[in-house]
């Protein structure tokens, strides 16, 4: 339990901490200096003023909404005076943070930031040695499941900011109440890939990697549009069921999502690529049966250290075996324990493209080696 009078102090001094600047502050905005060209994210915009970045989050579930706006300050510079009135102001490079997530703890690192993560939730779910020996060091913290972090641990090592990923009418606890600045990494709820891995840039500016991320950003979408260039002159589009049913449902990922749409830019004829949007859609098993049942593939994930086989996906529902990929064996399977695939979909899309490509149409990418998806095992 946090003592009731250090949780009440708490926002005052870390207000002090931060370099003064954490909270909102009123002021007369600057001429517009320039603004970066945000190609893909439809939820990030970011703007260059001569004394601050503005950063501002368009609520992915209420489109014409707001959802959070940042304002990010040079640490090592008296604060202006002429900050927006409704920001959220953070000085970077932020030193200390903590990243709730194992895909944005990958980010940090493949953009040299490692050394400003000071801790980290759920660290069964990381698969980088680097970041995992850290832990076992000492060097990050291991906070515990996102949901409930060790709020005291997050005091104690001298956080300044929280990264997390927002969800649809829910919050994030006692965290909340720390003073410390949420970021709310909404990029998986953009519908096209690189627009994703475009929020690198807001990250890199977070954790004083600008540089290094404004580089991946552009080597990543320069090989993923020159993968979809290839693939878009194809003359057969193979039909593609994707996932499994879970439960009652089975959540089909729409047309208008981001693995739709990397489905779509691999060469593939998504069947159910009509259903708008970057949610999944639920339907019945019969209602996916009727429509994708002589699907030419099925591409699937997976998380288990046990290999999935055609024999134990029957044996999970029998009725899997009706489908015709199951019966030509024709399913490909990503097991997402054994491969870096959550790690590396946000910022860099364009190798998991290049897989989906050198199955679909092999012909197009020759000696191709697969990363993530593989032939399913009998």
């Amino acid at each position: 339990m946090i003592p009731t009078r250090r949780f009440l102090l708490l926002p005052l001094l870390l207000g002090l901490l931060l370099c003064g600047c954490s909270g909102k502050h009123a002021g007369i905005r600057q001429e517009l200096r320039a603004t970066d060209t945000i190609r893909y994210a439809r939820n990030l915009h970011i703007a260059y003023y001569d004394d601050y970045v503005s950063v501002r989050i368009r609520d992915p579930w209420d489109t014409l909404r707001q959802r959070q706006h940042y304002v990010l300050v040079d640490r090592d510079k008296p604060r202006p005076a002429n900050l927006p009135a409704d920001g959220i102001v953070i000085c970077i490079p932020v030193e200390k943070a903590v990243i709730y997530t194992s895909v944005h703890t990958a980010i940090a690192e493949q953009i040299g930031a490692l050394d400003r993560v000071c801790g980290v939730c759920e660290p069964q779910y990381i698969t980088s040695p680097e970041v995992l020996r850290r832990i076992e060091a000492g060097q990050i913290a291991d906070l515990g499941v996102s949901t409930s972090p060790n709020v005291e641990k997050i005091i104690d090592i001298g956080t300044e900011l929280i990264v997390a990923s927002p969800f649809e009418n829910s919050g994030y606890g006692s965290a909340e109440k720390l003073g410390i600045p949420i970021v709310e990494a909404a990029d998986y709820m953009e519908n096209h890939p690189l627009g994703r891995t475009e929020w690198v840039l807001f990250y890199g500016l977070l954790l004083g990697r600008r540089d290094a991320a404004e580089r991946v950003f552009a080597e990543t979408a320069r090989h993923y549009e020159a993968l979809r260039e290839m693939a878009a002159g194809v003359k057969h589009r193979p039909t593609v069921l994707l996932e499994r049913k879970y439960g009652a449902s089975w959540a089909v990922p729409s047309g208008g999502s981001y693995i739709g749409v990397l489905h779509a830019d691999a060469g593939a004829d998504y069947i159910f690529r009509g259903y708008p949007g970057a949610k999944s859609v639920h339907l019945t098993f019969e209602e996916v049966f009727d429509r994708a049942g002589e699907a030419d593939c099925w591409f699937l994930k997976y998380d288990t250290r046990t290999p999935l086989t055609y024999r134990l996906l029957q044996e999970e529902y029998q009725p899997y075996a009706n489908f015709r990929p199951w019966k030509e064996r024709h399913i490909f399977a990503c097991n997402t324990i054994t491969s870096t695939y959550y790690e590396d979909i946000t910022l860099h899309p364009d190798l998991v493209l290049e897989d989906l490509i050198a199955l679909y149409h092999p012909d197009l990418l020759p000696g191709h080696r697969q990363r993530y998806y593989f032939p399913l095992d009998e």
